[in-house]
């Protein structure tokens, strides 16, 4: 290997990217002091694992960093880089199928250090692997500094002898001889470790065995359990049986006592309406003759009222008589003109005797109807109390019958709940557990078995283990060489997004990010995020549509202040909303040459899929133009045909594709990053 150039940035003096050409076999560095010639070889040796800062001119590793000066700020890393010409594959290792091998290092102030070998990371200990007998490394004799030849010649033997060694090319197999004393150290203590493991596994063991025997008796005791438990289920079974029997019997005879009862209770109530009938007629009886009481009453004072008018015209007449006789001599005089008078008073007077005897046999016959009245009244207010009695007795009897049926009630209600208790404790009443049983002796036997596999297991464990040493060794490598391909894959995914990312921005024109702010487009999508497109034909696809494969879909006033201030530069806007949408996107299928290319894109956007049906109208894919130039009367008026390679021919006219920058590959990148994508969603789940 030769060295060829030396890049070094922010590394002491040198704070800007710097390269230092290694042109020949020998090569001088001439400037004056101070000017960062030593800086140069304590690079070379810093890069290639010095970590001793005494070694470079430093109180620390951080000493390495540019730390600024009067008109330089002080920067936050350094990095210095070797590459070396590899043409003849002498490089050890792996590196040997490189022509190129580039070495490089970067430290930051908080002391991380990294090391790179053609920009893939590795360890110190792989770097200095590399460079194993070639006279470079942290302290090698391939780099004279001041005092070295003195060093040397007045070393002693032992340190001579490194020098010796390193120039014999030695030390790499005194230290891959050190690494394979460590790694028999480290199989040795893994050894005495199985051997631990063993030993417990041995006592493991024997408490299994006890644990075995302790659960065959379980087992035993719990199939007795199991047994008593299902005679004592079998039991409470067949009792609740009986119960419910008993239940049901006596449910059926409350059913025929209450038909009963309710049939007593409807004569009841004929008997009420009965005696409501009959109370309903005495009191209308009652009130007839209370009418006549009434009436004889009424006509007895109006005859007594006579009568005492009578009595007192008699007694005026009687008081007038005495006053005529004591008058009679005043009278004499007018005796003849009063007898005429006086007889006709006195034919008064009969009449009112008759009179008074016709009253006085009318009282007579009134008073002698007054008894029968007043029987009539009692025996009428008897028959009242009589209903009363037997309404009473019918509203107490109804009652009762009420009562009864209540009692009837709730007692059939209650006949009915525990009978629905019943038929719950009947349905949780389990069957006999024979699936526990069996899933338990099963147990036993997969113990049994485990524990032979086990005694199996280790004895085989000895025999083993080399080759269990050896396939680890082997799945080792294959883990170093799967997590550097998963960082090759990441950076691929990386790399395509950021590219992706700088395409939908427009390549990072900050005007036109400014123009699509203003509108409200700044974070719409673009067209070709929302298409899929048959593979072989992304390129064909890119051809036809140009910048509108960027284009951003937007609405008709969008569009109108678009025209009115046009953008910094070319762009492009899809109007789905004066489309008419498409019924039904066509996937993608392979087709023969000449079919449409829409049917090569596939959108899931009914809109976006109307704007592609016009956009793509009227082209047609071709596997090959050469056919249809060498026919040109096949061609049709108004229509194009684009091959895979993006090459448009017409019926007039062929146009050359040439990849546009801003929208090459977007396509095929889209669908690689979702493909690097998928990939290390699966590798995280895997690991």
């Amino acid at each position: 290997m030769r060295l060829t150039k030396l890049k070094l940035a922010g590394f002491k003096s040198f704070v800007d990217p710097t390269t230092v050409l290694v042109p020949g076999q020998l090569v001088g560095v001439v400037g004056p002091n101070g000017c960062g010639k030593s800086n140069i070889i304590d690079a070379v040796r810093w890069v290639l694992g010095e970590s001793k800062a005494t070694a470079l001119r430093g109180e620390s590793m951080q000493d390495v960093i540019f730390n600024g000066s009067g008109t330089r700020k002080p920067v936050g890393r350094a990095s210095v880089e070797l590459v070396f010409d590899n043409a003849l594959g002498r490089a050890a290792g792996q590196w040997s199928q490189y022509a190129e091998i580039a070495v490089k290092r970067v430290l930051d102030r908080e002391g991380n250090s990294s090391y790179y070998l053609n920009n893939l990371q590795v360890r110190r200990r792989d770097v200095i692997d590399v460079f194993l007998g070639t006279g470079l490394g942290p302290r090698a004799y391939a780099i004279i500094e001041q005092g070295m030849i003195s060093r040397i010649i007045e070393a002693k033997p032992e340190e001579l002898r490194l020098f010796l060694e390193e120039a014999a090319g030695v030390t790499k197999y005194k230290e891959r001889r050190r690494e394979t004393g460590n790694r028999l150290s480290d199989a040795r203590e893994n050894l005495l470790r199985v051997e631990d493991i063993r030993n417990e596994l041995d006592g493991q063991v024997m408490k299994l065995a006890g644990q075995a025997e302790i659960a065959r008796q379980f087992h035993e005791l719990k199939a007795a359990h199991d047994r008593r438990q299902q005679l004592l289920w079998l039991k409470k079974r067949n009792d609740a049986r009986a119960d419910h029997q008993r239940l049901s019997q006596e449910s059926d005879k409350g059913s025929v006592r209450l038909e009963a009862e309710t049939a007593q209770l409807r004569a009841l109530e004929a008997s009420v309406e009965t005696a409501r009938s009959e109370h309903f007629a005495a009191s209308d009886a009652l009130h007839a003759v209370q009418g006549e009481m009434y009436a004889a009453n009424a006509e007895v004072s109006r005859l007594e009222a006579e009568i005492t008018h009578l009595r007192d015209s008699r007694q005026k007449l009687e008081a007038r008589l005495i006053q005529l006789n004591a008058d009679e001599g005043h009278w004499k005089t007018q005796r003849t003109g009063l007898e005429t008078e006086a007889q006709r008073w006195q034919q008064l007077l009969d009449n009112a005797g008759l009179r008074a005897e016709t009253c006085e046999a009318r009282h007579e016959e009134a008073a002698d109807r007054l008894p029968q009245a007043e029987d009539a009244v009692r025996g009428a207010g008897e028959a009242v109390s009589a209903a009363r009695r037997a309404v009473h007795e019918a509203e107490q009897g109804v009652r009762l019958g009420d009562a009864n049926r209540s009692h009837a009630l709730r007692a059939l209600e209650g006949f009915a709940q525990r009978r629905a208790r019943l038929d719950i404790e009947r349905m949780q009443l389990a069957q006999p557990d024979l699936q526990r049983l069996a899933a338990s002796q099963e147990a036993q036997a997969v113990a049994e078995e485990l524990l032979q596999t086990r005694q199996e297991l280790l004895a085989d464990l000895q025999t083993r283990l080399p080759v269990l040493e050896q396939a680890l060794r082997e799945a080792r490598e294959r883990l170093q060489q799967v997590h550097r391909a998963h960082a090759e894959t990441r950076a691929r995914h990386d790399a395509l997004q950021q590219l992706q990312r700088r395409v939908e921005k427009n390549g990072g024109a900050e005007k036109l990010a400014d123009w699509l702010a203003a509108r409200g487009l700044a974070e719409v999508a673009p067209l070709w995020r929302a298409i899929e497109v048959e593979a072989g034909w992304e390129t064909a696809v890119e051809a036809v549509l140009r910048e509108r494969l960027a284009a951003l879909p937007a609405t008709n006033a969008v569009a109108q202040q678009a025209l009115a201030t046009p953008p910094p530069t070319l762009f492009a806007l899809a109007l789905p909303s004066s489309v008419v949408p498409a019924a039904a996107d066509r996937p993608a299928q392979p087709l023969a040459a000449g079919d449409s290319l829409r049917a090569r894109v596939r959108c899931a956007d009914a809109a976006l899929a109307g704007v592609l049906d016009e956009w793509l109208a009227g082209v047609s894919a071709a596997e090959d133009l050469t056919t249809l130039l060498a026919q040109p009367e096949t061609l049709a008026a108004g229509r194009c045909w684009v091959s895979r390679e993006g090459h448009l021919l017409s019926r007039h006219g062929l146009v050359l594709y040439v990849p546009d920058v801003r929208t090459h590959g977007v396509i095929e990148r889209q669908r690689e990053l979702e493909g690097l994508g998928l990939l290390l969603e699966q590798r995280a789940q895997d690991e």
